[in-house]
């Protein structure tokens, strides 16, 4: 039966790939509505800052359940300023998970602080809170919890560690808009939480952006300043600060998305369910999901022993998933200098060699789908 399935199934492989991502079904939906915002922010000349960013950002905090919300240029951004709100710097060290994008690591580079890393779990794949307490030291300021893949990481253990040691928690939400933890929408459980808009996330810019939420006033306001040369007067610098706005474009698009976003993640939690439910194959392993995560899934990660050899497969069936990340941050060149070496975080390692990403948007079709989930449940089992 399974291979008169793929047998039938084949046609849809042979007339279209089926990538990891593709953005164009999303931007076609709203292209109207869109083009329609870009016209009034040329109108208004609006393009650094201003009032479309500005409703982007209430829009935003009240998605979140936060009082504030700050537009930047990007998600990297984010980190870098939120971290120095805090006001680390130079000689502090800062907790990270191995397993994350580079650019969490980056934010406690970019601010003079060191980055301290620490495994992941090898069934959630998120920061291991049991291993936390042995990489704290007198100069640990904060820890950064990322909301990895669109799943919360497991928030009352991070901030116990943090009221513990009397240390900070910053929330990196880069791949977390709408996720919710125990119900609660991720966004304002640490001082501050950061989000990138890059045009691939589940709420991504027309262009380049990035957000930092918080339910703090006084962050808030000290936020305004580094993302503007360090001044809240015109001329007048009372900090060194940084170029770091978002564009007008960029939040008009986001608040048209904004409207689609609530939808469009549910149905990649139908998705993930499907694969969760359907895909019955002995040779992956599927990221575990906590009862009290509700993900948004932007992306669908599992590991399977021969990862070339099944992205080979997946490839001939047109078929064609992401990797992400090859390399764990404690193991990248850029941190030579930290003295890291292979076996200091073994399930990073392990889920940087062996993992990989299924397709996963919402514009993905039932029959795709079920193609998908064919392809996978036949890998070494025809």
């Amino acid at each position: 039966m399974l291979n008169k399935l793929l047998s039938d199934m084949e046609v849809i492989a042979l007339q279209e790939k089926i990538p990891c991502l593709d953005l164009k079904g999303q931007h076609q939906q709203i292209k109207k509505e869109v083009f329609e915002a870009f016209e009034r922010v040329y109108e208004e000349t609006a393009f650094s800052g201003g009032p479309f960013v500005e409703e982007f950002e209430r829009n935003f905090s009240s998605f979140c359940g936060t009082r504030y919300a700050v537009g930047v240029n990007n998600g990297t951004s984010a980190l870098h300023l939120a971290l120095l709100a805090l006001g680390i710097g130079a000689g502090d060290e800062v907790i990270v998970s191995a397993n994350t994008f580079i650019a969490t690591a980056w934010g406690v580079t970019y601010t003079g602080a060191t980055p301290v890393f620490v495994d992941c779990t090898s069934d959630t794949w998120q920061i291991d809170a049991a291993k936390i307490e042995e990489r704290i030291t007198p100069q640990t300021k904060a820890i950064i919890g990322v909301h990895l893949y669109g799943q919360p990481f497991d928030v009352e253990a991070l901030q116990a560690m943090c009221k513990k040691h009397d240390l900070y928690l910053l929330e990196d939400a880069a791949q977390a808009q709408g996720a919710k933890f125990k119900g609660t929408p991720v966004g304002g459980f640490g001082e501050m939480a950061c989000f990138s808009f890059y045009p691939g996330k589940n709420l991504g810019a027309c262009g380049e952006a990035g957000g930092i939420t918080t339910n703090n006033e006084a962050y808030y306001k000290h936020l305004l300043s580094l993302r503007n040369h360090g001044s809240m007067v015109r001329y007048y610098h009372d900090e060194v600060g940084y170029n770091m706005r978002m564009g007008g474009l960029e939040a008009a698009s986001l608040n048209v998305k904004l409207k689609y976003l609530p939808g469009w993640n549910s149905r990649r939690r139908d998705i993930a369910m499907r694969y969760q439910r359907e895909v019955k194959n002995v040779h992956l392993q599927l990221q575990h999901q906590p009862e009290w995560a509700e993900s948004i899934y932007h992306l669908f990660v599992v590991t399977t022993e021969d990862r070339d050899g099944l992205i080979k497969y997946l490839n001939g069936n047109n078929i064609y998933p992401g990797l992400h990340y090859p390399v764990p941050c404690h193991l990248q060149k850029a941190y030579a200098h930290l003295q890291y070496r292979e076996g200091d975080c073994p399930n990073a390692e392990y889920l940087a060699s062996h993992c990989l990403s299924l397709p996963m948007y919402a514009e993905l079709t039932d029959e795709e789908v079920d193609y998908v989930v064919g392809v996978l449940n036949s890998y070494k089992n025809a």
